[in-house]
Protein backbone atom coordinates (compact mmCIF):
# COMPACT_ATOMS: atom_id res chain seq x y z
CA UNK A 1 0.00 0.00 0.00
CA UNK A 2 1.39 2.85 -1.14
CA UNK A 3 -0.33 6.67 0.20
CA UNK A 4 -0.65 9.49 -1.79
CA UNK A 5 -0.38 13.04 -0.87
CA UNK A 6 -3.93 13.61 0.09
CA UNK A 7 -3.24 11.09 2.91
CA UNK A 8 0.80 12.59 3.45
CA UNK A 9 -0.22 16.38 3.38
CA UNK A 10 -3.24 15.98 5.62
CA UNK A 11 -1.59 14.23 8.00
CA UNK A 12 1.11 16.66 8.49
CA UNK A 13 -1.55 19.27 8.37
CA UNK A 14 -3.59 17.87 11.34
CA UNK A 15 -0.13 17.64 12.86
CA UNK A 16 0.03 21.16 12.77
CA UNK A 17 -3.49 21.63 14.03
CA UNK A 18 -2.97 19.17 16.88
CA UNK A 19 0.40 21.57 17.68
CA UNK A 20 -1.93 24.40 18.03
CA UNK A 21 -4.41 22.84 20.02
CA UNK A 22 -1.95 21.76 22.33
CA UNK A 23 -0.47 24.70 22.63
CA UNK A 24 -3.47 26.66 24.09
CA UNK A 25 -4.20 28.44 20.72
CA UNK A 26 -8.12 28.50 20.43
CA UNK A 27 -7.82 30.71 17.67
CA UNK A 28 -8.70 29.12 13.71
CA UNK A 29 -5.50 28.61 12.41
CA UNK A 30 -5.56 29.65 8.63
CA UNK A 31 -4.78 27.46 5.58
CA UNK A 32 -2.38 29.65 4.33
CA UNK A 33 -0.59 29.72 7.89
CA UNK A 34 -0.40 25.58 7.68
CA UNK A 35 0.81 25.39 4.32
CA UNK A 36 3.96 27.76 4.58
CA UNK A 37 4.67 26.02 7.83
CA UNK A 38 4.20 22.61 5.95
CA UNK A 39 5.58 23.65 2.35
CA UNK A 40 1.95 22.48 1.40
CA UNK A 41 0.06 24.13 -1.18
CA UNK A 42 -3.02 26.32 -0.16
CA UNK A 43 -5.08 25.18 -2.94
CA UNK A 44 -4.54 21.44 -2.52
CA UNK A 45 -5.08 22.16 1.29
CA UNK A 46 -8.37 23.51 0.72
CA UNK A 47 -9.35 20.00 -0.79
CA UNK A 48 -7.95 18.47 1.95
CA UNK A 49 -10.01 20.18 4.37
CA UNK A 50 -12.95 20.02 3.13
CA UNK A 51 -12.88 15.94 2.85
CA UNK A 52 -11.62 16.92 6.58
CA UNK A 53 -14.39 18.84 7.53
CA UNK A 54 -16.90 16.74 5.84
CA UNK A 55 -15.77 13.47 7.99
CA UNK A 56 -16.21 16.05 10.89
CA UNK A 57 -12.60 15.82 12.32
CA UNK A 58 -11.83 20.10 11.78
CA UNK A 59 -14.56 22.80 12.13
CA UNK A 60 -13.97 25.88 10.03
CA UNK A 61 -14.45 29.34 11.02
CA UNK A 62 -15.45 32.15 8.10
CA UNK A 63 -13.86 35.80 8.07
CA UNK A 64 -10.80 37.87 8.09
CA UNK A 65 -9.89 35.47 11.40
CA UNK A 66 -11.49 32.57 9.90
CA UNK A 67 -9.33 28.87 9.55
CA UNK A 68 -9.65 25.84 10.77
CA UNK A 69 -9.60 24.10 14.10
CA UNK A 70 -9.21 20.45 15.57
CA UNK A 71 -13.13 19.17 16.46
CA UNK A 72 -12.04 17.06 19.09
CA UNK A 73 -8.57 16.78 21.38
CA UNK A 74 -5.32 15.53 19.51
CA UNK A 75 -5.60 12.69 21.68
CA UNK A 76 -9.25 11.79 20.60
CA UNK A 77 -8.43 11.44 16.90
CA UNK A 78 -6.54 9.12 15.36
CA UNK A 79 -4.24 8.33 11.76
CA UNK A 80 -6.68 6.40 10.74
CA UNK A 81 -9.55 8.36 10.93
CA UNK A 82 -7.26 10.93 9.06
CA UNK A 83 -6.27 9.03 6.35
CA UNK A 84 -9.52 7.01 5.77
CA UNK A 85 -11.12 10.82 5.00
CA UNK A 86 -8.58 11.56 2.60
CA UNK A 87 -7.92 8.11 1.54
CA UNK A 88 -11.16 6.22 1.44
CA UNK A 89 -10.18 2.53 2.71
CA UNK A 90 -7.04 1.37 3.70
CA UNK A 91 -6.86 -1.95 2.25
CA UNK A 92 -3.68 -3.26 0.12
CA UNK A 93 -5.80 -4.40 -2.53
CA UNK A 94 -9.21 -2.85 -3.77
CA UNK A 95 -11.04 -6.65 -3.56
CA UNK A 96 -11.39 -6.40 0.42
CA UNK A 97 -13.63 -3.51 -0.17
CA UNK A 98 -15.24 -4.57 -3.30
CA UNK A 99 -15.70 -8.31 -4.07
CA UNK A 100 -16.79 -7.94 -7.63
CA UNK A 101 -13.79 -7.01 -8.91
CA UNK A 102 -12.54 -10.27 -8.73
CA UNK A 103 -14.39 -13.33 -9.17
CA UNK A 104 -12.38 -15.38 -6.91
CA UNK A 105 -13.01 -13.58 -4.07
CA UNK A 106 -14.19 -16.01 -2.04
CA UNK A 107 -12.01 -19.13 -3.04
CA UNK A 108 -8.95 -16.87 -3.04
CA UNK A 109 -6.22 -18.46 -1.53
CA UNK A 110 -4.39 -15.53 -0.75
CA UNK A 111 -7.40 -13.41 0.16
CA UNK A 112 -6.23 -14.45 3.93
CA UNK A 113 -2.80 -12.89 3.55
CA UNK A 114 -4.14 -9.54 2.37
CA UNK A 115 -7.25 -9.64 4.98
CA UNK A 116 -4.49 -10.28 7.95
CA UNK A 117 -2.15 -7.39 6.39
CA UNK A 118 -4.77 -4.83 6.13
CA UNK A 119 -6.20 -5.65 9.21
CA UNK A 120 -2.61 -4.86 10.94
CA UNK A 121 -1.96 -1.59 9.40
CA UNK A 122 -5.62 -0.47 10.19
CA UNK A 123 -5.05 -1.51 13.89
CA UNK A 124 -1.76 0.26 13.77
CA UNK A 125 -2.75 3.44 12.08
CA UNK A 126 -6.08 3.53 14.92
CA UNK A 127 -3.87 3.31 17.81
CA UNK A 128 -2.03 5.95 16.56
CA UNK A 129 -3.85 9.39 17.77
CA UNK A 130 -2.26 12.95 16.63
CA UNK A 131 -1.07 13.37 21.00
CA UNK A 132 1.33 10.50 20.31
CA UNK A 133 2.66 11.83 17.25
CA UNK A 134 3.59 15.05 18.80
CA UNK A 135 5.09 13.48 22.11
CA UNK A 136 6.98 11.08 19.61
CA UNK A 137 8.50 14.20 17.47
CA UNK A 138 9.35 15.95 20.82
CA UNK A 139 11.06 12.69 22.44
CA UNK A 140 12.99 12.42 18.70
CA UNK A 141 14.09 16.43 18.85
CA UNK A 142 15.13 15.69 22.81
CA UNK A 143 17.03 12.78 21.63
CA UNK A 144 18.80 13.85 18.70
CA UNK A 145 19.79 17.04 21.18
CA UNK A 146 21.60 14.82 23.66
CA UNK A 147 23.48 13.17 20.92
CA UNK A 148 24.92 16.87 19.74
Amino acid sequence: MKLSTKGRYGIHAMYDLAVCARDGQDAPVSLKAIAERQGIPEAYLEQLFARLKKAKLVKSTRGAQGGYKLARQPGEISVGEVLRALEGGLSVVDCLDEAELCGKSCACPSRIVWKRLTDGINKIVDGITLSDMIDEYERQGAREEETE
